[in-house]
């Protein structure tokens, strides 16, 4: 968070907060099951808050053949005032596309401390802290003086299977050195080494920790970066490349927009010997280009037996940004604001010039949750075609091929008379996702249309799109690039049109997915 503290943005700003800022909806629209009464816009396929607010995505932990989800949460987010902050909401899923609540893990205000923000969770199997073989362990940050260079790392423990948390007092195991800025831990387990690894959120450096017990850290290092704005949520893991390359990848939730970058994760693939880490290139690549992936953490994949696939993460991210946090829909039709990206798997590729880049899909698992699929195959456009579908939340995926064409792309949640839609394809040289032609968030009309390059010379592309209620997530090239966006369409807003710009193209294999999650 940047130039306000999250508690104050969290105090008595919800209610009614975007009746001012979006359209009313059409007086055509259908009743719907929202628990307001009205039409709800809670998202059919995407994991949601059940009540108040979620943020952050803490990177899910494997125990006892259950994913537990762990996210900010806070209780009190429609009533403000000085019970504002956020605790550890728990769900647990086996397949990442279904999630069982569990209620709050670790609760806030349990301490003089205050409320719990970001960190992660362990499971100590060689018992190190002291807690018992198998505890889980949450490292978190927490700021008992706002403003004051407090933000330090306290830690909770639990064992009951990670369901509920204890406070291992009000002491932190790594205080403050004097900066503003020194938060979201991220800790892994160095088996080479037998010591815990933690990466730290230090304004625009990431700086680096060793323990042998989780409770007490030394600083061993840093990496700096410049000219993404203030470093949050930071990441540390090692992936095995479709070539047999393994590389550490370091990442960050990071806001380069000042210079035309995305605000969302950055990352470098590189080398770490358990202290420094050494980046393949000086500039990040961004792992999804929208406007809305915001908090991201990745984890291990598991199979049925909990065994770790080194070839594949999985990644989540909190569907929203700071710039506009309160800006949904879901206020007032349900009675929540916190909706989370589809879980991604992601993979380590390497291009014809030698460089390693993350490449993503969504979760394999969703495959087995559809419920009706329209196969149109192959059509020929020139200008516009509004195809024979509606809908407000499905998958369509095809391959747009062409000889001479400035543009193509579809036009998604499109209104009856053409002029509401959300835009997504290519144009020139870049990729594209646009909602300005749709409700938004963004208010200000400066974050509307998200780009990630593209070669024209190449005279195809493949896209995969994730639609639903509030969002809009595309997939270029086999998840070379991502874009991820909320958009609050109308829910009359059903179309689907296709378009081109420029000249005739053929869209291939176009094939519509729903799904009953």
């Amino acid at each position: 968070m940047r130039g306000i503290s999250r508690r104050v943005l969290l105090t008595g700003t919800a209610v009614g907060a975007t009746a001012a800022l979006l359209p009313a909806e059409p007086a055509s629209a259908k009743p719907g099951t929202g628990s307001s009464g009205c039409p709800s816009h809670r998202a059919r396929y995407h994991f949601t808050v059940p009540d108040q607010w979620k943020n952050d995505p803490q990177r899910p932990v494997w125990i006892d053949g259950e994913y537990h989800y762990y996210y900010l949460y806070n209780p009190d987010y429609f009533t403000g005032g000085t019970t504002a902050g956020t605790a550890w909401r728990l769900a647990t899923s086996t397949d990442l596309v279904t999630f069982e609540d569990r209620g709050v893990a670790v609760p806030k205000d349990t301490t003089p401390n205050g409320d719990v923000w970001s960190g992660s969770a362990v499971v100590d199997t060689r018992n190190t802290a002291g807690f018992g073989a198998g505890a889980v362990v949450v490292l978190a940050t927490m700021e008992p003086v706002e403003g004051a260079d407090s933000q330090a790392q306290y830690l909770y423990y639990s064992t009951d299977g990670g369901r509920t948390f204890t406070h291992h007092g009000t002491t932190p195991v790594l205080p403050n050195p004097g900066v503003r800025d020194f938060r979201d831990p991220k800790v892994i387990r160095d088996e080479e080494r037998g010591r815990w690894v933690m990466v730290l959120a230090e304004h625009t450096k990431v700086g680096i920790y060793h323990s042998p017990n989780l409770r007490s850290w030394t600083y061993a290092g840093g990496f700096t970066h410049e000219g993404i704005g203030v470093l949050e949520c930071p990441d540390l893991f090692r992936i095995t490349a479709e070539d047999g390359t393994t590389k550490w990848v370091l990442a960050v939730s990071a806001n380069g927009k000042a210079s035309g970058r995305p605000n969302t994760y950055a990352y470098w693939t590189g080398g770490f010997d358990g202290t420094t880490f050494a980046p393949d290139a000086a500039d990040p690549q961004w792992l999804d280009h929208g406007w809305d992936w915001y908090g991201a953490v990745t984890f291990e994949k598991r199979d049925a037996a909990g065994r770790v696939d080194e070839r594949v993460r999985h990644a989540i991210g909190w569907l929203n940004n700071w710039d506009y946090a309160n800006n949904t829909t879901t206020i007032d039709s349900d009675g929540f604001n916190g909706t989370d990206s589809i879980v991604r798997e992601v993979i380590l590729r390497r291009t014809s010039t030698g460089a390693y880049y993350l490449a993503s899909r969504p979760v394999p698992a969703l495959d087995s949750y559809v419920s009706r699929t329209v196969r149109l195959g192959d059509l020929e456009v020139d200008g516009s075609r509004v195809l024979d579908y509606a809908g407000t939340a499905y998958e369509v995926t095809c391959e747009i091929t062409w000889n001479e064409l400035t543009g193509a792309g579809l036009q998604l949640r499109r209104s009856g008379d053409g002029g509401r839609h959300i835009d997504a394809g290519v144009y020139q040289d870049y990729a594209f996702l646009n909602r300005r032609s749709a409700p938004n968030p963004d208010t200000s009309g400066k974050w509307q249309e998200s780009h990630s390059p593209f070669d024209p010379a190449a005279r195809r592309v493949r896209l995969r799109i994730l639609v639903d209620r509030t969002s809009v997530e595309m997939f270029v090239d086999d998840g070379r690039y991502v874009h991820s966006s909320q958009a609050f369409p109308y829910l009359i807003d059903t179309g689907l049109a296709l378009f081109t710009i420029g000249g005739p193209a053929v869209f291939r294999d176009v094939v519509i997915r729903e799904f009953a999650v």
